[in-house]
């Protein structure tokens, strides 16, 4: 990607990177002008769009890092903005890279915005970065797959009891190993739509979507281990590593102003 410099003679260096290209560029009287094909544009004006070069609307973004600690293995929690606005914000580090916050999801508390880092866009399937988070819980082994249009029920055994468990909730991501006692890497089977767990009438089941989105997969056998994540858009764990790059971006074409951006981080242990 080609970049415009600009030198200060005062500063002695180079003091800013523009992404437009302009023919030639001059500072006065606190403006900054360009030429570009003949005509000439006047920049950092209240009176025109922001991020407008030459007709073309562009968005603002910036990219930096948060290395404190970087021997350290973390969680990245949260991402708090001093601003007057929210940003889109993607995050990527040496472990992960399916963070993300959608600036809509941002709240504000005290003149700040606030908001936690889901895994990913929701569609986790087959995400190996998941398991790394401990986040893939095992129900057990199912007796019987019943496949009816795109919905399979997954049938547990009742005596032994199977404890489905009250972490499961709707919208919960499952999984399933046909091999539980080998190294099968677990695959995607759908989204649970619904939990129906009734002892005295003899049912302990789910049902799964296994169209979707995201597509799952089904079972070659009736009986394979299942297990699940929770849905990473309802309830995330963060994104792990040493060091956590973002970047954020935002479209308003008016004037917005970022103060800080910060996260709430904390030491992960094995």
């Amino acid at each position: 990607m080609a970049y415009t410099l600009t030198y200060s003679e005062s500063a002695e260096g180079w003091v800013s990177f523009y992404s437009f290209l302009p023919d030639w560029i001059i500072g006065m009287n606190n403006y900054l002008y360009t030429f570009k094909g003949g005509n000439l544009y006047r920049h950092n004006s209240d009176t025109v769009s922001r991020n407008n070069f030459y007709g073309v609307q562009y968005n603002t973004t910036l990219k930096s890092v948060f290395n404190e600690s970087p021997l350290e293995n973390k969680l990245f929690k949260t991402i708090h903005i001093e601003g007057d606005a929210t940003w889109d914000v993607e995050l990527a580090t040496d472990l992960q890279n399916t963070g993300n916050i959608t600036a809509s999801w941002f709240e504000r508390k005290e003149a700040s915005y606030y908001a936690f880092i889901r895994n990913g866009d929701g569609t986790v399937a087959a995400n190996p970065p998941q398991y790394m988070l401990r986040s893939l819980n095992g129900i057990g082994q199912s007796t019987l797959i019943q496949l009816l249009g795109n919905i399979a029920t997954v049938n547990f055994s009742i005596n032994p009891y199977i404890d489905i468990g009250s972490i499961l909730s709707i919208g919960d991501y499952l999984y399933f190993a046909d091999n539980p006692s080998g190294t099968i890497t677990p695959t995607f089977f759908g989204v649970v739509t619904d939990i129906e767990v009734d002892i005295r009438n003899g049912l302990n089941r789910l049902r799964v979507d296994i169209v979707g989105p995201p597509v799952g997969s089904l079972p070659t056998t009736n009986n394979p281990y299942i297990l699940y994540i929770k849905n990473s858009l309802a309830e995330s764990h963060g994104v792990l590593g040493h060091y956590c790059v973002f970047d954020i971006e935002n479209a308003s074409t008016s004037k917005i102003e970022l103060f800080m951006l910060g996260a709430d981080v904390m030491k992960s242990y094995p």
